[in-house]
């Protein structure tokens, strides 16, 4: 079994990653997993987190709002509704994050309300992961 596989990240505005990883910790709209190389191929939608890229020289993490997952023995592949390194994760950037996802809580009915309370209650949940101020409202 090769110890390195494909880590493919893309969001609509930009290429993330295109590099050759260990293992990718994702947040799984089911739960949380880590691929490695060998992985069983599965596809899975994500929920807001952090993705965690552990290279041969060190770790690279992505903060997601959600996406799809494709995972296969060779790739890791992720497409982010909206991805931006951890680096550049302000306070600014979860507020707006926040608000949007308020609104989309508010306009909603039915199973997508309680959809969209899950995504912001997720976004506090990054927020505070992040040693940010968030709250879902």
């Amino acid at each position: 079994m090769a110890e390195t596989m494909q880590f493919d990240l893309v969001s609509p505005e930009r290429m993330l990653a295109t590099v050759v990883v260990r293992e990718v910790q994702v947040p799984g709209a089911e739960g949380d997993f880590t691929a490695m190389p060998g992985h069983a191929p599965f596809l899975s939608t994500l929920r807001p987190g952090i993705v965690r890229a552990v290279t041969e020289t060190g770790e690279m993490a992505y903060v997601i709002t959600g996406g799809f997952a494709e995972v296969s023995a060779e790739a890791v592949s992720l497409l982010a509704e909206r991805g931006i390194p951890e680096a550049e994760m302000t306070q600014e950037v979860l507020d707006t994050m926040l608000a949007d996802a308020r609104a989309a809580r508010d306009a909603a009915e039915g199973e997508a309300a309680d959809a969209a309370t899950r995504r912001l209650s997720d976004l506090a949940m990054l927020g505070q992961q992040l040693g940010l101020s968030a709250n879902a409202g």
